[in-house]
Order: structure tokens, then sequence, then C-alpha cells
């Protein structure tokens, strides 16, 4: 185990943009743990000065490094606060969509017949629908705020867990040591869950990536509608939202929360894009 992660992580030092989103994301983890002690002001801290430039702007302070929004709360505080959000966000939103839908795509890929046709039917439901738009309609039947924006964003991810670990299933399960297990008697349980499901982690590893910055990005949308994470909570959507009305006068309460989302997301994909390349045997093979 430990010489295959040695390997991976040989492989992901050779691409460079993996390597570059892997630090990125360390980054912004440290920042997530460690930003809110850094910080020189909490995230609703209200000050006189309002719509202050930020640093490089010809009404800059020197208190408020980044500039200050419309009510006079420190930008660079509620970046750094956001930051904590946005990443636990992501986290939630991984780790739900990622147990159910592998779940479900166990019990699909290795019972098959009307167990698989149920199950993917539903999967053809959740995913006929623009995955924003699905997020917007669950948050709308259980009211706006973050633990329900996590579960909408969470069920809109599903699918792309089950259709992944299904066609794993699928192709683990006709192998020798499957049968070997089915004629000793082993139980099912044991068999989908310490035989199969370890050999189809390599393709999961590379969606939970994905999840994360999906997740990111649909949670930050859901909040700039106002139907996710709700004021004065410190969240990159929100900042978005509230700074719509300045984005002539005071550009950068819109840039900066914008250019974190895009740095996090663009950061999570390099490193989905660097993982598949280092656990896909066939682009191996490849090179």
């Amino acid at each position: 185990m430990t010489n295959n992660i040695a390997e991976i992580f040989n492989d992901l030092k050779k691409n460079k943009g993996a390597l570059i989103g892997l630090i990125i994301i360390i980054f912004f983890v440290f920042l997530a743990f460690f930003g809110p002690m850094l910080s020189p002001f909490s995230e609703s801290e209200l000050s006189q000065h309002l719509l202050q430039d930020p640093f490089w702007g010809s009404k800059y302070n020197a208190n408020h490094l980044l500039g200050t929004d419309d009510v006079g709360r420190d930008t660079l505080s509620r970046l750094l606060y956001g930051s904590r959000v946005s990443l636990f966000i992501g986290v939630f939103v991984t780790i739900l969509s990622g147990f159910i839908g592998t779940l479900l795509g166990l019990l699909a890929g290795y019972f098959g017949g009307t167990v698989d046709k149920i199950i993917m039917r539903m999967i053809d439901i959740l995913m006929a629908l623009p995955s924003i738009l699905l997020a917007i309609v669950v948050v709308s039947i259980l009211g706006p705020g973050l633990v329900n924006a996590i579960i909408a964003v969470a069920i809109v991810s599903i699918p792309s867990f089950t259709r992944i670990v299904r066609a794993g299933v699928i192709d683990e399960k006709q192998k020798q040591y499957v049968q070997a297990a089915k004629t000793f008697g082993t139980p099912t349980t044991q068999i989908i869950f310490k035989e199969i499901l370890p050999n189809c982690t390599a393709p999961l590893i590379i969606q939970t990536t994905l999840c994360f910055s999906d997740g990111i990005l649909n949670a930050a949308a859901l909040s700039f509608l106002g139907l996710g994470a709700q004021p004065p909570t410190a969240e990159w959507g929100i900042m978005l939202s509230d700074a719509r009305s300045f984005i002539e006068s005071s550009p950068w309460l819109v840039t900066l929360p914008g250019l974190c989302i895009l740095i996090v997301v663009l950061s999570f994909n390099l490193l989905g894009d660097g993982l598949r390349d280092a656990l896909d045997p066939r682009l191996k093979k490849g090179k």
C-alpha cells in the first residue's frame, strides 16, 4: 500500500498541473483551519470605513488590506472565513454523495436485474435535469439554508458516483477471485465490500476530487441566488451576491471572491486530471 501511494505521488510530481493544484489546495486548507486566527477582524465586524479601496487603490486604508464592503466589513477577513465555509461544504457534499452513490452503485452492479433497473432509472431521473436546476428544485422544497444546500448539491452529485461504481462492479464480479469467493460460501456483504469495492477505488478517488470542486461551485451558485448559506455568513457565493450592485464602482468586491472560487475549483480539477493519469493503467501504458 505504501509503495502504491509513493508511486502515485511520484506520478503526480511529474504532472505540473496536478502538483500546482495540490499545492493550492493545501494552501486553502491551511487558510480554512488557521485563517480565522490570522484574520484582522471577525467575519461580521463593522467599521466606519465603507467601500474602502484595497491596497492598490487611491483610498487605501492600512487596516483593511483588501478593502471593505458596503457596510464596512473587512474583505480579507470575510474571504478567510469564507474559505472554511466553502471547504466545509465540499467535504460534506463529497462524503454524503459518495457514500450514497457508492452504495447504490454496488447494489446495482452486483445484483443486476430488477435491482439494477430500479436504481438506474432513479439515477436517470436525477440526470434528466441540469445539476444546478435540480439543486434549485431541491432547495426550494427543503427551504434555503446552508444544510439544505449541502443536501441538494449532494443529491445532484450522487449519479456520478453510482454510474462509476456500477461499471466497476460489473467488470469485477466476472473475475475469478469473485467466483472463487462465491464457491467457498463467502457472505455476499463480504464479497461486495471486502473483495470488489477495494478494486473500484481508483475511479472513486478521481471522482471525489471532481465532486469536491462541483460541490463548492454549485453551493456558491445557490448562495448567489439566495438559496444557500444566508447572511451574515461569510461565504464566497454570498459575497458575490452582495457585491452585484457595486460591480462598476467597487469591482474588487466581485473579483476577489470570484477568483477564490475559480482558483479552488480549477485546482481540484487539475488534481483530478493528475490522479486519473496516475491511477489509470491504460493511460500509463500509453505513455
